[in-house]
């Protein structure tokens, strides 16, 4: 079953990975619902915060390998990937399990990922000799840094939760039980922020850590954020203390 995509009434966007059976590794058909599903957030104003999650025992063990030689799509699991980091709106890896190949990548795209003990990575591109598509490895040189981007990836051994932790790759590492407590305390924080601050911030500061950040662009941002009913209504909620009402305008 292809990956669902579901929007509360609070704004918080789902999307769950639904091939359990098969340890949610992702075929051609999953990345191009991802894809649409990506486009339809993209647009969605009602959507504060995405959550990426799956189904059972493991967050996701990878591109489907029988559907690595996608003569119609070479870069299909590329540019999914960068659809998801390209996201204004924040997103939250909910990582339920462990998680292989692509799906790393995947997941390092969200702003945040919360993992459970007893979890494992492994990047297995060098046992298979695969050459990682260039936009992943800088993904993991900006988030990681250049030692721990050379250690998943030359070494391809797996990497337990606790390793990853100390990484940088997971922001927190709780019990199993708590993973809906953690994720719902990151959801909750950033819901309670300035949409418009927020989605600029994220877009500014991915750019600037590859070092594509266009001055005016960043302006722009800075600007509408200045002239915006969310830092008026900001300013007031401070003075007057209390919790502010933001409308992402």
């Amino acid at each position: 079953m292809t990956p669902t995509l579901t929007l509360d009434d609070d704004g918080v966007a789902t999307i769950r990975l639904n091939r359990p059976q098969h340890l949610n590794r992702l075929h051609r058909e999953d990345l191009q619902v991802l894809r649409q599903q990506f486009a339809v957030l993209a647009v969605e104003p009602r959507a504060r915060v995405l959550v990426l999650t799956g189904q059972g025992r493991v967050f996701c063990a990878g591109f489907h390998i029988g559907e690595l030689d996608g003569a119609d799509d070479p870069r299909l699991f590329e540019t999914t990937v960068e659809a998801l980091e390209a996201l204004a709106l924040p997103s939250i890896a909910r990582l339920n399990g462990s998680l292989y190949g692509g799906a790393t990548d995947l997941a390092l795209a969200c702003d945040f990922r919360v993992g459970v003990r007893g979890m494992e990575l492994r990047m297995p591109a060098a046992r298979l000799g695969l050459h990682y598509y260039a936009s992943g490895l800088q993904r993991y040189i900006t988030r990681l840094g250049l030692p721990a981007a050379k250690r998943l990836f030359l070494l391809a051994e797996a990497v337990p939760a606790e390793a990853l932790q100390a990484l940088g790759y997971l922001d927190e590492l709780v019990d199993a039980d708590a993973l809906d407590a953690a994720v719902a305390r990151l959801v909750h924080a950033l819901a309670a922020n300035a949409p418009l601050a927020v989605r600029g911030m994220k877009q500014s500061l991915n750019e600037l850590a590859r070092g594509a950040a266009d001055p005016a662009r960043l302006d722009e941002r800075i600007e509408r954020c200045a002239a915006s009913e969310d830092l008026r209504e900001g300013r007031a909620a401070f003075a007057q203390r209390r919790a502010p009402v933001f409308r992402g305008r």
